[in-house]
């Protein structure tokens, strides 16, 4: 009985806790509402050109491995498959909509030992940065079987436009190219 008061103080703070995790949660949704949905997977991306069971980490504003993009569920970590297609790469995910990048919106592939609450060895992630409507994003991938790595790295390097998207000046809303 004498610990019935510590035990209520303990479930109260945690609560609290949650209660802010959630508030901020909300919050991050709210500012991130222009940020646009990952374009729809094509009906027929053709053949799989490389593929690796593993998890999704995360996808978050490039450069800054600690900004979660929350909105479309791509902030949620889970199991996946990372397909590699002549049109881009698709990362299939359990319980989640599945993320699909064009060949066009790819920028560069890199190994990393961390992102976003998911810290491994030295390189460890396979990174993908993409352009993600006018934002450019990063999306990291840990591959179930470490000699995968590699060859998933390659395979998504190949796809990579010589002219990545970085580079380029983006359309203007007519369909023109700025000059």
């Amino acid at each position: 009985m004498e610990y019935l008061g510590w035990i209520a103080v303990t479930i109260g703070i945690i609560v609290v806790i949650v209660a802010l995790m959630a508030l901020g949660w909300r919050n991050r949704l709210r500012r991130q509402s222009d940020v646009p949905a990952p374009p729809e997977t094509p009906a027929d991306p053709g053949p799989v050109l490389y593929e690796a069971e593993g998890q999704y980490v995360a996808t978050t504003t490039a450069g800054d491995w600690l900004d979660r993009i929350a909105v479309h569920g791509l902030g949620l970590r889970g199991n996946a498959v990372a397909a590699v297609h002549p049109d881009g790469v698709l990362f299939t995910r359990t319980g989640a909509r599945a993320v699909f990048i064009p060949r066009a919106d790819l920028a560069s592939v890199q190994l990393a030992s961390g992102m976003t609450g998911k810290f491994v060895e030295k390189e460890g992630l396979v990174v993908v940065t993409w352009r993600l409507g006018a934002l450019r994003v990063d999306t990291g991938f840990r591959t179930r079987h470490a000699a995968h790595k590699a060859q998933l790295v390659a395979a998504i390097a190949a796809l990579v436009p010589s002219d990545p998207p970085e580079n380029r000046t983006p359309p203007t809303p007519e369909g023109r190219e700025q000059l």
